[in-house]
């Protein structure tokens, strides 16, 4: 009997401003970071849950205004005056809320590329009401910056969120499961790329790849593990 073989493809997610599907629940979103020139004080935070398409729009602005982009996470160590020479673009920034140095260089990185002429974009999950942030003056800078907000996937948006992680992953599902994952699977983001990692690594050793079948068995477990994300 042949053994079937699994190779280890790269998994290429499609970050091109092509590959973004523009509905109702991204719309305003997309519009605001197309027309980034004309953002109010130069600057916008761009909010919604995990996986939905901050990081892709944030490669599509990075690309239109020749941006930096880094994550939170390094701004304490970071060369503020060198980033601040061009657009910039910071992303999970709410994960550095209560570090004194994070927070400190965000409030610094936000002034000098202000000043400068450039503009600056920061994601994250919530408005930056949310974060607690604990430096009253970048509270406040932030607090008064526009916010773009990812609304939850509608029908024909989560279609094609199934279908790119589908295609960033090589696999071609059979021409039912993405109706019924549409039908039957919590409405997120997150839970797309979970089903889709599940169905990818279960659909190993099965000849007929990634069924119908093997999707409802994806989404019972799904539903009957413990839930480990917020979003």
């Amino acid at each position: 009997m042949a053994q079937q073989l699994r190779f280890n493809l790269p998994v290429r997610p499609a970050l091109g401003r092509g590959d973004f599907l523009v509905t109702e629940a991204n719309a305003v979103a997309t519009a605001l970071i197309d027309d980034w020139q004309g953002w109010p004080g130069s600057k916008l935070v761009l909010t919604g849950p995990r996986g939905s398409g901050k990081t892709h729009l944030a490669h599509v602005w990075q690309a239109s205004a020749d941006a930096a982009l880094l994550p939170a996470r390094d701004l304490a160590s970071a060369d503020i005056p060198a980033l601040a020479t061009g657009c910039v673009c910071v992303e999970d920034t709410e994960t550095i809320a209560g570090d004194p140095k994070a927070e400190d260089a965000l409030f610094h990185l936000h002034n000098l590329t202000l000043a400068q002429g450039h503009s600056l974009l920061v994601t994250a999950r919530q408005a930056p009401s949310r974060w607690g942030l604990t430096l009253p003056d970048l509270a406040s800078r932030l607090n008064g910056t526009t916010v773009a907000r990812l609304q939850p996937p509608d029908d024909m948006l989560l279609t094609v969120v199934l279908a790119k992680l589908f295609a960033d992953r090589q696999i071609v599902p059979a021409a039912d499961v993405l109706p019924y994952l549409v039908r039957h699977m919590p409405r997120s983001f997150a839970m797309a790329g979970a089903v889709v990692e599940a169905l990818d690594n279960e659909a190993l050793g099965r000849p007929k790849g990634v069924t119908r079948k093997l999707a409802s068995e994806i989404l019972a477990g799904l539903a009957s593990a413990p839930p480990d994300s917020p979003e």
